[in-house]
């Protein structure tokens, strides 16, 4: 997610001449020069703001998927089922998705730090807990614990950096911040195959939760002495929680991440299609709730000027485009490299941390590219992952382990989800003001998680259906050769949804 994703401030200004207007990505126009001298300009305090509220959002981006590499040693350790098993993987996924929007109305309500801190308290706890679980279910429980302490204080991080930097110390927090949301995937699973490999004093999966004990205390620490003080905001300007809408939200979302995470451990049974079409009904109903509710001129779960921001809906469809391929992709790989080929846990990992560089590396600097490009670069980065993707499917093939093209294609991958996602991300929220910075948050975040569990859960399938009982490198090579055929169609459904051109994406360019 990007950089540029900060100059939403630049929406709440009047209209201006062309030689005055506040740069849609950097937010660096002259007002925006102006406020850069102000609190907002980079320093010690704010290096240490910036470091604490994306320490606090890596750690829960590490926990959708640190777990993966771990799930086979907490079968055995704890005799879990299939099905429980797959509640202490999912668990959290789905605590987080439902919660997220939850979190995000929340803190507007009751202030970002205040949020962000409990968010932070809950995770840490909840991470301990988890660590020192003596049974599955204990486990499971406090993993949806988990996974609401993130759904707490994710949405935060968004909102205390859209108020709290300006101008190019805004750009470069967001530069940052996208390199952490596109890495968190691929380090999640490098981190704990190294963690599962060195068995710490014999604790076996433990430390993929106690890892984030100490982290979580000293950001503790650190967090009530740097976190600005949330402002005192007056009653009769504080919007409402909107609870029909938490729960029409909220019982939507339930029904559509739970069978995308269950389907396909339970056989795709006939309850989970019955789920996915109760959420669409349920989506709808949320929208008839919100819409009544601006009408009577009261304070909607998601802003309507969120979704009427120029691009925003478009944005919306390619991030979660960007985001089943990257986790569908990294799901049928891991599954092929340590199943086909048997590789350790750690090495599975670590060949992720090569796409996980990139992305993130990419995220950071692509604003270096000329101004003229960027308009232009979320198609180009999507073709460049349907690409990567063919080159992966080629050089895996034939059932080894895919030489030099395999790993120049896990790296052209890396850059093109990282061209794609990062400035859709900036277009996505460019003219979203501050004061809707906690719904684009909720909003953004919700999303991106959806379109991992729905790359998870349709791109993964195809891997596990093709797969089937079979054994051996050869037989898993023809399943994920298929599976990269549906992986670089999606792909190239994204290069379509990114070229169409709307107020926004010319903004960009």
């Amino acid at each position: 997610m990007s950089n540029d994703t900060l100059s939403g401030a630049a929406s709440t200004a009047p209209a201006t001449p062309s030689a005055a207007r506040t740069d849609p990505v950097t937010g660096t126009g002259p007002a925006a020069r102006a406020v850069a001298t102000g609190p907002g300009r980079p320093g010690p305090r704010s290096g240490l703001l910036l470091g604490t509220i994306l320490g606090g959002l890596f750690m829960a981006l590490l926990d959708v998927f640190i777990v993966n590499v771990a799930a086979p040693t907490i079968r055995a350790d704890l005799h879990a089922s299939g099905a429980a098993l797959q509640m202490v993987v999912a668990g959290y996924t789905i605590a987080y998705a439902v919660l997220l929007i939850t979190g995000a109305r929340l803190g507007d309500l009751l202030g970002h730090r205040r949020m962000f801190l409990t968010g932070l308290s809950v995770f840490t706890a909840a991470s301990l807990a988890c660590g020192l679980a003596g049974t599955t279910g204990e486990l499971i429980g406090f993993r949806f614990v988990q996974g609401a302490g993130s759904a707490l204080m994710i949405p935060q991080v968004l909102s205390l950096l859209q108020l709290n930097f300006r101008g190019d110390a805004r750009t470069r927090a967001m530069s940052a911040y996208s390199a952490v949301i596109a890495s968190g995937a691929a380090l999640g699973q490098s981190l704990g195959g190294v963690l599962v490999s060195a068995d710490l004093f014999g604790t076996g999966w433990r430390p993929v939760f106690l890892v984030n004990v100490p982290i979580g205390v000293v950001l503790l620490a650190l967090a009530p002495r740097v976190l600005p003080k949330d402002p005192r905001t007056a009653p009769e300007r504080r919007r409402g929680l909107d609870l029909p809408g938490l729960v029409a939200l909220g019982a939507a979302v339930t029904l559509l991440t739970v069978p995308l995470v269950l389907g396909q451990e339970e056989g795709w049974p006939l309850w989970g299609f019955v789920c996915l079409g109760l959420s669409v009904l349920v989506f709808a109903v949320f929208a008839v709730v919100e819409r009544r509710l601006t009408r009577r001129g009261g304070a909607p779960l998601v802003s309507g000027r969120v979704l009427r921001a120029p691009g925003m809906i478009r944005s919306v469809a390619l991030l979660m485009l960007a985001m089943a391929v990257n986790a569908g992709f990294l799901f049928a790989v891991a599954l092929h490299l340590q199943t086909g080929l048997g590789y350790s846990a750690l090495r599975t990992g670590l060949t992720f941390a090569i796409t996980a560089v990139v992305f993130g590396g990419t995220s950071l600097y692509w604003r270096r590219l000329p101004s003229r490009w960027w308009g232009r670069l979320a198609p180009a980065g999507m073709g460049l992952a349907a690409l990567a993707l063919a080159v992966v499917g080629l050089a895996l093939r034939g059932g080894g382990g895919g030489g030099g093209a395999f790993y120049a294609g896990l790296v052209l991958l890396g850059a093109g989800l990282g061209l794609s996602f990062s400035p859709t991300f900036a277009l996505a929220l460019a003219q979203v003001a501050p004061q809707d910075a906690a719904d684009a948050s909720g909003l953004l975040a919700t999303v991106t998680q959806l379109g991992q569990l729905a790359g998870v859960a349709t791109l993964g399938t195809v891997y596990l259906n093709r797969l089937g009982s079979g054994v051996g490198a050869h037989h898993s090579a023809h399943a994920y050769a298929v599976t990269s055929v549906a992986l670089i169609a999606v792909a190239v459904l994204g290069v379509v949804a990114a070229s169409v051109r709307g107020s926004s994406a010319g903004s960009a360019g």
